[in-house]
């Protein structure tokens, strides 16, 4: 029988609710969401559909707003530390960033500098200012991990997840196995009470995922991915896991820097791919990573995108079996 008054018994019951409330609430909401925005027009072509096809666009909009409602409502029950809320600040920052994507083009230098300074309040949160690496032990930064690295990594990882999309359910996806990931690691080390926020958000992300999997019937927009990719950094500077959260993101890092051979060696531009009559992708080039397997093979979306959910699945495993804080 469950001790009710043990601490790890609490702590745990509060973990599953800030993930299992969202999580439903999203879920249960979410046709909501997708009645209203096709009544505002608020719609996006899907590219990889044999016939024309307009999905409900800025539904990440929901997984903001159900994952506040949620985390607001579980403070009548439980106390949290104050890091909690300022996660949730800086995240919601970047929604508000994301939403003001999707209106207007502010410019890329602008949106990324303020972007970058949404991140400072975490910088009094993080618990630690060292790398750790395995077999050669702690390297020190001090002042310069709080002012650099806590905030670009926010900045990175928000970008990092909004480039490496364009698949119906994509984006979403990965970032519910990256978000899953990183909360497994916290568990497996005993330290989440920091980060029920950002359970929250990964809750009402993998609500959204199951509206967002192929074929999507909504799909998340600028605030979506800027959002849920903020979830991700905040909870990699808060929790400490650099060197593993790098790992985990891996793919999303070998994603931008194809993007950045591609633009440094002034290949023609091309956004889109599109389906041939059998179904299967035709993509322009392999230069992005989710257009390298059908590039080479005759693949649909959906197997392609599985394809993209296996490897970051693989590089998640690797990146939570790491000893310790790191």
């Amino acid at each position: 029988m469950l001790d009710m008054s043990s601490p790890s018994v609490i702590l745990g019951t509060v973990l599953a609710s800030s993930f299992l409330v969202p999580f439903f609430a999203t879920y249960i909401s979410m046709p909501y969401f997708i009645t209203k925005l096709t009544e505002k027009g608020i719609l996006a072509k899907d590219y990889y559909k044999l016939k024309l096809t307009m999905v409900p666009d800025r539904g990440g909009i929901a997984i903001l707003l159900v994952a506040m409602v949620c985390f607001s409502l579980n403070t009548l029950f439980f106390k949290f530390s104050t890091t909690n809320y300022v996660a949730l600040i800086v995240v919601a920052l970047f929604g508000l960033f994301g939403i003001l994507d999707d209106m207007i083009d502010i410019g890329r230098v602008t949106k990324l500098l303020l972007m970058y300074y949404c991140s400072y309040p975490l910088i009094q949160y993080a618990t630690t200012t060292a790398f750790v690496f395995p077999a050669i032990g702690n390297f020190e930064t001090g002042i310069l991990y709080l002012q650099f690295v806590v905030p670009t990594f926010v900045l990175v990882a928000s970008n990092l997840v909004n480039m490496h999309s364009g698949f119906n359910g994509l984006a979403s996806g990965l970032s519910t196995i990256v978000l899953i990931s990183l909360i497994i690691r916290s568990a497996l080390i005993g330290d989440v009470e920091n980060i029920f926020a950002i359970v929250c958000i990964a809750g009402a992300t993998l609500g959204f995922f199951l509206y967002d999997r192929y074929p999507s019937r909504i799909f998340w927009g600028n605030v979506g991915s800027l959002t849920i990719g903020a979830a991700i950094g905040v909870l990699i500077v808060i929790q400490g896991f650099v060197i593993s959260g790098f790992i985990m993101l891996i793919p999303h890092t070998v994603n931008f820097l194809m993007y950045a051979y591609w633009r440094a060696m002034k290949f023609p531009v091309a956004k889109f791919g599109k389906t041939r009559e059998d179904g299967t992708l035709e993509v322009p080039n392999p230069l992005t990573l989710k257009w390298v397997l059908p590039y080479y093979y005759n693949v649909s979306e959906k197997q392609a995108t599985w394809a993209m959910y296996a490897v970051t699945g693989l590089f998640c495993l690797l990146g939570i079996m790491l000893p310790g804080r790191m």
